[in-house]
């Protein structure tokens, strides 16, 4: 299964997902690819299988994945500060992968109804679905 795992900034929710996933299962194909240098480096360092940096390896790559697991800004043109391409948004939209995506008030994108659930009890929600899937 191939599972494309999508972060900007530096990295912590593409880190801490990987952390997660790579302790309950190591039978996932984990892509990191981050809209920057730092966000990948920290998905390769928590254990992804290949890294890339960049809007073509989004888009590139969203065409293969089984599973697409990234902030929800991931879906939303020029999020992430202004780091997701509209042709990024666009190519994980219309991905046929299954999307685990893990809410975020930030960038000035406000998902209402949202737990109060700290970042790490986020991510360990969208583990649990991922290894479901597994």
């Amino acid at each position: 299964m191939n599972i494309l795992v999508i972060d900007g900034q530096g990295g912590r929710i593409g880190r801490l997902f990987i952390e997660g996933l790579r302790q309950r299962s190591a039978e996932a194909h984990i892509i990191a690819v981050g809209s920057n240098a730092i966000a990948t480096a920290a998905m390769l360092k928590a254990g992804a299988d290949e890294g890339a940096t960049g809007e073509n390896p989004v888009v590139y790559n969203s065409r293969f994945a089984d599973i697409i697991v990234g902030p929800i800004g991931i879906l939303l043109a020029n999020a992430l500060t202004g780091e997701i391409t509209p042709r990024m948004a666009e190519a994980v939209s219309e991905s046929p992968a299954s999307k685990v995506l893990i809410p975020s008030n930030r960038c000035s994108h406000t998902i209402v109804g949202l737990s109060p659930l700290s970042l790490p009890e986020l991510v360990e929600l969208a583990v649990r679905e991922v290894a479901a899937a597994l």
